[in-house]
């Protein structure tokens, strides 16, 4: 049984799933170049198809996360009459006045890719949320009865959803509108921070622990719903929202934002963080803890942007009422396609066994071939090294800043040993060291630390397997001075744990690392500046390397460097 996920909207993406294994998984951003983009996949839906060695004629559904009609699908993949998506009343609308008034239509031009299906693929569309609780459930590992929690700013009229998980099915518990919308509330205030609603979440949570959230509790009251008891007691009206297209990618606002500005200017910007982080942490608790005792479960499974904070999920990991917490690590709007494309499979298949995620290599790559052509045909310099873990992590121990660009790129919004920008976690100076000189951001943003799965407890505690950097630590105290540059203001860490059998090159670098300096930690940022997607293709990796403070490129076995470095 062949899926192909198909999410059109914030964070388009495509995935393709093959007998309920996930094979391929992709946002078009990465293609594009334009964070965040909401157009339609194209570049996507090639991949996931090419990767496998199919056409769209040999899949057999196609899974949409929606519950509303999506047109564009008719384009995209030539729908006879009967498989077409209904028009909306603005789509015919739009069709009269044209006739009436000759006013142009959006139309897509005929050199445009389409994707020709069989007569017998069917459309499939799997509501919003939904599709976020099949994508934690549906890797989980498990099909113990589990408590499954979806929250994000809203998606197909709902904020905040409570499901139960039992034996490959997920049954709706509680499901609560746009007025529950804490996701709605912690972007507000990112906006009046100065950040994109949708995008700087993260910025305002790295900024929350420079705070002191006791200078100005209670001053966002009013701009946010309330829980007790697992449901919302005190509904908040957002008022309208607004949206504007970037360059193909949505920004949204709510008035409200305004309000809060006024706040920030008269409390200071890091004080109305740690409050806003208070309160995500603080009512979240109301919703998830009295569902796991109704539900009498330890175990936890959840999605949706809200749970890309990682402080969080690090509070409910602590609070000792989970024995099993899995986020799902694409959480946002671009792991969409995967969860539609599970939900339809276990709907067919509810006996399936479910596995866990191990990697989330699910996106391009390119051979040795490929890489060494395009390096000759730019005329660039270079080397070809065969023991790379011992280079680049000699390179390491003596501070250079290297990217490390291997095998299938990550999908969702971290980079885990793939597509990374890395440094020694050893010295302090190094996090200012990256922001200035290489993303471009602000001084406070973090750092995460990837580290050997053997040493984890060694460096957190608590400490747990954390393949993806989704859930922060606290990190030991004998240790924080030994990795400054990836502890934050609060001590805690944003670890990724590394198997060797995940990762065999990139847990050969850290060890190598290991034995050179004492500490098997890497300081791991994303391969990226700040405002672009994580780089994709070598072509893309060259040119985020000439245009930063980089050292290294390291591409494969090929290593390029800078004129003030040294092969």
């Amino acid at each position: 049984m062949k899926i192909l996920g198909v999410h059109i909207g914030h964070d388009s993406s495509a995935a393709l799933v093959i007998d309920g294994e996930i094979v391929a998984d992709v946002a078009e951003e990465r293609f594009t170049r334009t964070k965040h983009y909401a157009g339609l996949p194209i570049h996507s839906i090639a991949y996931c198809l090419e990767s496998q060695g199919l056409s769209m004629t040999d899949i057999d559904f196609v899974a949409v996360p929606t519950s509303g009609s999506v047109e564009d699908l008719n384009f995209l993949f030539d729908l006879t009459v009967q498989q077409q998506e209904a028009k909306s009343k603005q789509r015919r609308l739009a069709e009269l006045l044209s006739r009436i008034r000759r006013i142009s239509l959006a139309v897509p031009p005929i050199y445009m890719r389409s994707f020709p299906v069989s007569k017998s693929m069917r459309i499939v569309h799997v509501e919003h949320h939904l599709a976020h609780a099949a994508s934690a459930y549906y890797t989980s590992g498990t099909r113990e009865k589990q408590l499954v929690v979806t929250m994000d700013g809203v998606g197909d009229g709902y904020s905040t959803c409570v499901w139960r998980a039992e034996e490959g099915k997920i049954i709706p518990l509680k499901k609560m509108n746009v007025s529950a919308s804490l996701g709605g509330f912690y972007s507000n205030v990112t906006e009046a921070l100065g950040w994109w609603h949708g995008d700087g979440e993260g910025k305002t949570m790295g900024l929350a622990p420079y705070g002191d959230y006791n200078k100005v509790k209670g001053v966002l009251d009013k701009y946010y719903p309330k829980f007790n008891g697992g449901d919302i007691v005190e509904p908040h009206d957002f008022g309208q929202p607004y949206f504007w297209n970037e360059n193909g990618a949505f920004q949204y606002h709510y008035d409200e934002a305004y309000d809060i500005r006024e706040l920030i200017n008269k409390h200071g910007r890091e004080h109305i963080a740690a409050e806003a982080q208070r309160v995500l942490e603080e009512q979240t608790a109301e919703i998830i803890y009295p569902w796991l005792e109704k539900e009498n479960t330890r175990n936890l499974s959840c999605s949706g942007g809200i749970f890309l904070n990682v402080k969080l999920n690090q509070r409910i990991w602590e609070s000792g009422k989970v024995s099993k917490q899995h986020i799902f690590p694409n959480a946002g709007d671009s792991g969409l396609a995967v969860g539609a494309a599970l939900q339809v499979y276990y709907d067919m298949n509810p006996t399936a066994p479910i596995r866990s995620l191990s990697n989330l290599f699910l996106g391009p790559e390119y051979s040795a071939k490929e890489i060494e052509a395009i390096l000759k045909l730019r005329s660039l310099s270079y080397r070809f090294i065969e023991n790379i873990p011992a280079f680049a992590a000699k390179l390491l121990a003596e501070n250079k800043i290297v990217a490390w660009f291997q095998g299938r790129m990550e999908s969702g919004p971290r980079a885990l040993g793939n597509r990374s920008i890395l440094m020694s976690a050893n010295k302090a100076e190094n996090k200012d060291i990256i922001n200035a000189r290489v993303k471009f951001r602000e001084a406070f943003r973090p750092f995460c630390p990837s580290l050997l799965w053997e040493k984890k407890n060694d460096y957190m505690e608590k400490a747990r397997d954390e393949n993806f950097m989704i859930t922060s630590f606290t990190c030991k105290e004998g240790k924080r001075n030994k990795i400054p540059a990836v502890v934050h203001a609060d001590a805690t860490l944003r670890p990724q744990t590394i198997k060797k059998e995940d990762n065999e090159k990139y847990w050969n670098l850290i060890n190598e690392f290991g034995k050179l300096t004492g500490e098997y930690v890497l300081l791991n940022s994303s391969f990226n500046v700040m405002g672009e997607p994580i780089v994709n293709h070598p072509r893309q990796a060259i040119r985020c390397f000439y245009d930063c403070g980089l050292d290294y490129l390291v591409m494969g076995n090929f290593v390029l460097s800078k004129e003030s470095a040294t092969l």
